[in-house]
């Protein structure tokens, strides 16, 4: 970036350190991970529709360079690993196109046909990589079978570029997925989408230039695909661990992993090539127990009693594992070991953290404490990329003790602003708080740097000074990181403090995965826009008739709640609203406008002015909120 500043000696040090107690001269990895290459794609560079570019992987040619003082050299060992790209054959007829999106798309021959596993983001890196299939497989072969593994919009938004709904219709094709998939694909979103796809910018880079001081990778996978999102139902749910099916003469045995790295998520056994896909359980890397850019804790105990049970159903007869991320491992002994390796981290961070929080440690002070059995500390595939040991451990304790340590002094804080104004002032005035975050960066404390310079701005955001020292320690921050989604964090944090706000470059949003919502989804949706203030006095009932499903719904402010109910009401509604469950979609996109509703197809019936009332009650997301100011 060109306002970049240098490494300090403090991280030019730590990156030698970092060199010096890794094993890279172990060059396992980058032969798996080009073994079976059949072709590229050149450029690899994707565009939509408009001419916008959505994909750009030989941006990140300057990887192809050793490791800069301004990376961590594990990190960018990874960044080069999963910059690979291209069409790999994996073993018997099962293909894979990695570096063509954060995720692999994986491509399997049957006697006649193909089935498709996780069709990337994005309906172009889709087509895209379905093209460079056919470029070197061939055209003659239809798609029989299409797999969503788990529930995350990496592994099905870009189904539009390999089928459409006439080909799913006319060719009958088998649309798997785990139980529960499509509640959880569409609903992740539904609460809160605007604030996660802002901290998402931030965890992927996506406002970031690529290159030694801007964004090198984030640890899966490089980055994620712009395009478009797209989604076609599943039109056969996987329930039941050892359920099986057979697809153009393929075999699979399925195991069911919920609420591990998805909510909704499976492992598929495939008997006939002796091959895992493991899904997102079980990649080279520290996977997040809490993504950064927001959700729900995950289960690290579960996750590991699931790896245990894929070691047991497959261990003995896998000669290859594949993952939806990264690269394969073959051979019957490597696959259990790194099977167990992937167990053994999840099982001890979430073991080893409940150990220490019943003897009252807190969240930040285990993870400062927590070190890794020397065997996983040396295992690439464990290495904190993605998730880290530290956030992971600090998720752990989130999920089973919350935001509260037991603390008093921590029950009851001020805001940040406030707290930061206390500081300035117990520091003796912001150019002393300044000064002592800046003796705490000279010093190479860039931690306590960080917190130090954050109240100065918290305090008073106007104050360039402030902005521009802590942008400074941002920076050497991500330097200095291994983590991927950490770099990215420091970073976008140092170029909105010098640059200001990058908003929210992607959306969280598509018409297809709106299409999928039900109506109780649509009505918590619009619920959770509700200005609760503006609502507390205000009286409002909305009778909504779901033609399709031969469901009526009652919509009625309570005390500023937005609720509903299907149950039969007394009294007449304000206004009526009748249509489908798609027509009534319009409801999250253009909002209760009458008009946009009666171009959707939906009849209104009654006072129209009802919809009006609940129309300016409804306070959206802000998609461009501070997070590095207030």
């Amino acid at each position: 970036m060109e306002d970049s500043k240098p490494a300090t000696q403090f991280i030019v040090d730590q990156q030698a350190q970092v060199r010096d107690s890794l094993p890279f001269h172990d060059k396992r990895d980058f032969v798996n991970a080009e073994r079976g290459l059949r072709g590229r794609l050149k450029p690899n560079v994707v565009k939509d529709g408009q001419g916008e570019l959505v994909w750009n992987n030989d941006a990140y040619e300057f990887l192809e360079t050793d490791a800069p003082d301004t990376a961590n050299p594990s990190l960018w060992r990874q960044s080069r690993l999963a910059h690979l790209d291209g069409l790999y054959h994996v073993t018997g007829g099962i293909y894979q196109v990695r570096g063509l999106d954060l995720s692999n798309t994986t491509i399997i021959e049957g006697d006649e046909g193909l089935i498709i596993i996780d069709p990337l983001t994005s309906q172009e890196t889709g087509a895209a990589a379905f093209a460079l299939y056919q470029e070197h497989r061939g055209k003659d072969r239809a798609i029989k079978g299409i797999i969503y593994t788990h529930s995350h919009v990496d592994h099905f938004g870009g189904v539009r570029g390999f089928v459409t709904d006439e080909d799913v219709e006319k060719n009958d094709i088998k649309i798997l997925a785990p139980e529960g998939f499509l509640e959880h694909a569409v609903s992740e979103n539904v609460f809160t989408g605007t604030s996660m796809s802002r901290r998402a910018a931030y965890m992927y880079g996506a406002a970031l230039p690529q290159g030694p001081t801007g964004q090198i990778g984030a640890g899966l996978g490089q980055t994620v695909s712009t395009g478009t999102v797209t989604l076609i139902a599943p039109n056969v749910d996987i329930t039941t661990t050892g359920e099986t099916q057979t697809i153009d003469g393929v075999e699979m045995v399925f195991q069911m992993a919920p609420d591990t790295e998805a909510p909704s998520e499976m492992l598929i056994y495939f008997p006939g090539f002796k091959a895992l896909c493991a899904a997102e359980d079980a990649t080279h890397t520290f996977h997040n127990i809490l993504t950064l850019r927001g959700a729900v804790v995950r289960d690290p105990h579960g996750w590991s009693k699931y790896l245990t049970e894929t070691i047991d159903l497959f261990g003995s007869e896998a000669e290859v594992v594949f993952a939806s991320h990264h690269w394969p491992t073959w051979g019957q002994d490597n696959v259990v070991e790194f099977l167990t390796s992937q167990r053994d981290l999840y099982a001890y961070v979430h073991d080893q953290t409940l150990r220490l929080l019943n003897k009252g440690y807190n969240g930040p002070e285990i993870a400062e404490m927590m070190t890794l059995p020397p065997a996983l500390d040396k295992a690439w595939s464990a290495r904190g990329y993605y998730g880290s040991t530290n956030h992971n451990v600090k998720a752990i304790y989130q999920r089973y003790c919350g935001w509260f340590d037991g603390n008093p002094a921590h029950l009851w804080e001020h805001t940040p602003v406030d707290k930061a104004k206390r500081y300035v002032e117990l520091a003796g005035g912001e150019a002393e708080i300044i000064r002592k975050g800046q003796e705490a960066f000279q010093s190479g404390d860039f931690r306590w740097a960080a917190e130090i310079l954050s109240h100065a701005v918290f305090a008073n955001p106007d104050s360039k000074i402030a902005k521009d020292r802590l942008a400074d320690v941002y920076e050497q921050l991500g330097y200095g990181a291994e983590n991927g989604t950490w770099r990215n964090f420091y970073i976008s944090g140092t170029t909105e403090l010098r640059s200001g706000n990058f908003g929210t470059p992607t959306t969280s949003s598509a018409p297809d995965v709106l299409a999928q919502l039900t109506p109780e989804m649509l009505f918590d949706a619009i619920a959770v826009q509700i200005n609760g203030p503006e609502a507390w006095d205000k009286e409002l009932a909305i009778d909504v008739v779901v033609t399709d499903l031969g469901v009526t719904y009652r919509w009625w402010l309570s005390n500023g709640a937005l609720v509903y109910s299907s149950a039969t009401h007394s009294g007449s509604a304000d206004v009526t609203l009748t249509g489908t469950s798609k027509q009534l979609t319009v409801l999250v996109i253009s909002g209760p406008d009458p008009d946009a509703l009666e171009k959707a197809g939906v009849k209104i019936d009654g006072d129209t002015g009802a919809l009006g009332t609940l129309s300016a009650l409804i306070d959206p997301g802000d998609p461009s909120f501070n997070i590095v100011t207030p």
